[in-house]
């Protein structure tokens, strides 16, 4: 049931909001080629916005106008876009090499299923047996240039430049979420729901962006485009609470499962501003929301284009903490992504320029 808080009722995740996370888990969208995932989206939103446009580069951008003049324009961000694979050249019947398209850990991908092209022809990327491997192939760590797509003889003519993706199903059971791509189709969801219910003091500018995996690139475009008052970004972030740290202070995130959304100070990219910080901050605290602070550090989301887009956007980012981003699966807390939505909700609702009468 919602809870009620000084502001006003705060929304839950219910069935609702989990199957439709787990259509944007499933669906394919590797960086430069998110249609299927724009297409969810935009089925979803249409019917909420004023309008819906596809730009040049991609991104969906859904715009919500305000019901009086002079209204603060917030854009708020979420990219579409996930990990994956392109198939690069043929090795032999049905096997393939392959290239990384975003950052992901080439010691995780032996035996892992995948999905290739638009009609998702199931792969597996396979390796040597560790029996018929020699002990110097044994004791190496397995290299991108010693794996291959094997998708079978009947797939003797996939086209060069084909993508793919992990074949992970989403799951959800007890507090846990599990799929793949839940970075950042945890934010996507969030989005769909800040739009749905958008207060009416504000312009919102709803950016699903795309290529934030190679490096932010959609953003840029729409920051340079739309040039609001303000951006807040959203995205998932590591959770770096298993059992190894327990031990030793965890001084590369400090994020972890269960703690409420996680709110940036600094990334590799970005310096955020200290008075959005402290609205959201402020906001979490009086609608007795909880939040964390990510350490930090390295790392980046769309915020390193958008906040330096034409003369300076005002920008923070908040992400839904998750285990083992990048891989095969993402495991996340439905109370954290609650949380998220709670403290998006809340802050939309009371944001104004008064969060810049000082300077910063």
């Amino acid at each position: 049931m919602p809870i009620n808080c000084k502001k006003q009722t705060l929304p839950t995740i219910e069935k609702e909001q989990i199957d439709l996370l787990a259509r944007l888990s499933n669906a394919s969208g590797v960086s430069g080629d998110e249609a299927e995932v724009r297409k969810i989206i935009r089925e979803e939103i249409t019917p909420f916005a004023d309008s819906v446009e596809t730009d040049v580069m991609g991104n969906l951008i859904a715009q919500k106008n305000a019901k009086g003049k002079c209204a603060l324009h917030v854009l708020i961000a979420a990219h579409m876009d996930e990990v994956g694979f392109m198939l690069v050249d043929k090795d032999s019947e049905g096997i393939y090499r392959f290239s990384l398209i975003g950052g992901i850990d080439e010691r995780s991908l032996a035996g892992k299923q995948v999905l290739i092209g638009k009609d998702h022809l199931p792969g597996v990327i396979g390796a040597c047996p560790v029996h018929l491997s020699t002990k110097e192939e044994r004791e190496c760590i397995l290299k991108l240039e010693s794996l291959r797509i094997d998708a079978g003889p009947g797939c003797t003519d996939l086209q060069l430049g084909s993508y793919a993706v992990f074949a992970t199903r989403f799951q959800a059971f007890g507090p846990s979420l599990i799929g793949k791509a839940l970075d950042n189709r945890l934010g996507v969801a969030t989005l769909i729901e800040l739009l749905k219910h958008c207060p009416e003091h504000i312009h919102l500018t709803a950016a699903f962006t795309v290529q934030e995996e190679i490096g932010a690139r959609g953003a840029a475009a729409v920051a340079y485009n739309h040039k609001p008052d303000l951006a807040f970004i959203l995205d998932s972030t590591p959770a770096m609470d298993q059992p190894s740290y327990d031990n030793a202070e965890n001084t590369q995130y400090r994020t972890r499962l269960g703690f409420g959304p996680a709110i940036y100070a600094m990334d590799s990219n970005t310096l955020y501003d200290h008075r959005m910080v402290e609205f959201l901050k402020t906001t979490a605290t009086e609608n007795g929301i909880p939040y964390q602070i990510r350490q930090p550090g390295g790392g980046g989301t769309d915020a390193g284009a958008v906040h330096l887009s034409q003369d300076g956007i005002p920008t923070a980012t908040i992400s839904v903490p998750g285990r083992y981003a990048h891989t095969a699966v993402m495991i996340a807390r439905k109370s954290d992504w609650e949380n998220t939505l709670r403290l998006l909700t809340a802050s939309l609702d009371s944001v104004s320029q008064d969060i810049f009468k000082n300077e910063r």
